[in-house]
């Protein structure tokens, strides 16, 4: 008799692999072992085994994750994490790799993981709590080792870039035990100088690259909440564009390298050269302009000007009166010209009518004595003198 239920393998494997997915453990799981077959097909996809003393497992890592990796070579002891499910086709199990690092630092790894969880959570890397940095700093704090070639990056960037800016350096071991508190020490001494003495415009923590060990020194906690706390702006410059720490994500700005954090810093004194010299000739531009145009416009002002002039009304003014002067003259000319001939004809008559000239002709003025002209008989009596005037001369005569 054939069982009750019959499944097929499909069925079966992919029970096994929904036993997988339930699993938390599975879910999340880091390993250690020696790598072993390690191929990269064309695809990118990357395939290999773990094994130890006591089994094998195989493994892949999709090209999207291996593009973010340094990929392992055969006999590498490595430390993987990611997810462990069932390859149908194959009916194997294996480790889906996400992160993938040489052994030994796995424990820092989990370390850094954890602190920066419980970092996040507190709000410590808050977008909103970060500081922009000035444009154009007067002084720049430096947290670094006073020997390491971080800090000749750093002093040849702000030289090249921005010549003018004032350098504090506060002098910290950046590797060791004694690292942590030497670089919190130095960042309340630059804050204490800033508050103190000399504002500063930013603080850059600075180191060059190293492994996650020699880096350790900036995920401590104590460094991380001194960067927080900073009244001054922090830009970290720590390790390689690669490495991040604690440190990076609780600065108000991180840079891949000191080099960087010195970039970022400052302005480049030959952009703002370039920027200078573009306002100059935008700025002669619009003066030439506005000039060109109050010209225009004195221009138009004047001729507006030299129509309404009261030089022009005065010139056609004085044309006027010298019009109406030779006008006057002639008219006065003509006036007199009259009036004299006026004045002849009127001499001609008094010359007719002058008495002297009617005594030339034989006729005498006989008056009495009070000068009283004799004109009829009735005003003289016999005897009455008389004055006889005629033409050269007088006499006296008697009525008979």
């Amino acid at each position: 008799m054939p069982p009750a239920s019959i499944y097929t393998v499909s069925q079966v494997t992919a029970y096994i692999k929904s036993l997988f997915a339930e699993d938390l453990l599975l879910a999340d799981v880091w390993l250690s072992g020696e790598v072993s077959g390690f191929t990269q097909a064309s695809s990118g996809h990357c395939y290999f085994t773990l094994k130890d003393g006591g089994a094998v497992l195989k493994a892949v890592i999709w090209r999207t994750q291996a593009a973010r990796m340094v990929l392992p070579r055969n006999g590498d002891q490595v430390l993987a994490h990611g997810y462990i499910s069932v390859y149908e086709q194959g009916g194997t199990y294996q480790l889906y790799v996400n992160h993938l690092e040489p052994a030994g630092v796995g424990r820092l790894w989990l370390e850094f993981e954890r602190l920066k969880a419980r970092l996040e959570a507190e709000g410590l890397f808050d977008e909103a709590r970060k500081r922009p940095i000035p444009e154009r700093p007067a002084r720049v704090g430096v947290a670094t080792s006073p020997t390491a070639a971080a800090l000749r990056d750093i002093l040849r960037t702000l030289a090249a870039r921005f010549p003018l800016v004032d350098v504090i350096l506060a002098s910290t071991p950046v590797q060791g035990d004694a690292a942590p508190a030497g670089i919190v020490a130095a960042l309340d001494a630059l804050n204490r100088w800033s508050a103190e003495r000399e504002p500063l415009d930013a603080i850059i923590v600075a180191r060059g690259g190293g492994s996650i060990e020699e880096l350790w020194a900036f995920n401590d906690e104590r460094v991380a909440r001194a960067i927080a706390t900073s009244a001054v702006p922090v830009i970290s410059g720590v390790g390689h564009e690669t490495d991040f720490t604690i440190a990076d994500f609780a600065a108000d700005v991180r840079a891949p390298t000191p080099t960087a954090a010195a970039a970022v810093a400052t302005p480049d004194a030959r952009e703002l050269v370039a920027r200078v010299a573009g306002l100059a000739t935008a700025a002669r531009g619009g003066m030439t302009n506005r000039l060109a145009a109050a010209r225009m416009g004195v221009e138009n002002l004047t001729r507006r000007l030299t129509r309404l002039s009261p030089a022009l009304r005065l010139a056609g003014d004085r044309q006027r009166v010298d019009d109406l002067s030779r006008r006057a003259s002639l008219a006065m000319a003509h006036r007199l010209t009259s009036i004299r001939a006026r004045l002849g004809g009127q001499r001609l008559q008094l010359s007719a009518l002058d008495p002297a000239r009617v005594l030339a002709r034989g006729y005498a003025i006989v008056s009495k004595p009070d000068a009283t002209v004799v004109s009829s008989t009735t005003q003289v009596a016999a005897g009455d003198p008389l004055r006889v005037r005629v033409a050269d001369g007088a006499f006296d005569a008697q009525v008979v």
